[in-house]
């Protein structure tokens, strides 16, 4: 066995979600969802088919981060995996749908942070360890520290004033 560490691409204003799910109907189910939970968001999917052809099914409704999704997933190249980059969207908007999608076993990370994923690979193939997500504390907040993170918070519509 031997391990490995892929860093995934993250294009600027983009976040992604990473998971693992069991069954081929997922890129379609993937798909609905998004649209349903978020009519406006741009979103690319790509998902790591792990038997029969294995091949990385795409969808989306942007060319580019089809394109990016796909590319993870290539790096990634674990079975079973799926990869969602979403655009004008955060997770928090759609996670708790993908994670009630019927195929979908786990998430890995949500983010907009630098990820890399940590993978060991077998002469069967490639599985997902788990993710380095972002960085590590440099320290504790202080009061303006809070004071900005709930700023930012309003800033962007999730709390009000």
């Amino acid at each position: 066995m031997e391990l490995k560490s892929v860093k995934l691409e993250i294009p600027e204003g983009t976040n992604l979600i990473l998971g693992q799910t069991h069954f081929i109907k997922t890129i379609e189910d993937l798909y609905e969802i998004m649209v349903g939970a978020m009519p406006k968001a741009r979103f690319g999917i790509a998902f790591c088919e792990a038997s029969g052809a294995c091949l990385i099914r795409v969808e989306g409704n942007d060319e580019e981060l089809k394109k990016t999704a796909t590319r993870n997933a290539q790096a990634v190249g674990a079975g079973h995996t799926f990869i969602l980059i979403l655009g004008d969207a955060y997770p928090v908007n759609v996670l708790n749908a993908v994670k009630s999608c019927p195929e979908v076993c786990s998430i890995y990370c949500a983010t907009a942070n630098p990820v890399e994923v940590i993978l060991a690979e077998t002469s069967q193939g490639r599985g997902i360890l788990g993710v380095i997500d972002g960085y590590s504390p440099k320290g504790v907040e202080a009061q303006a520290d809070v004071q900005w993170r709930k700023d930012l918070l309003r800033k962007i519509g999730y709390k009000i004033s």
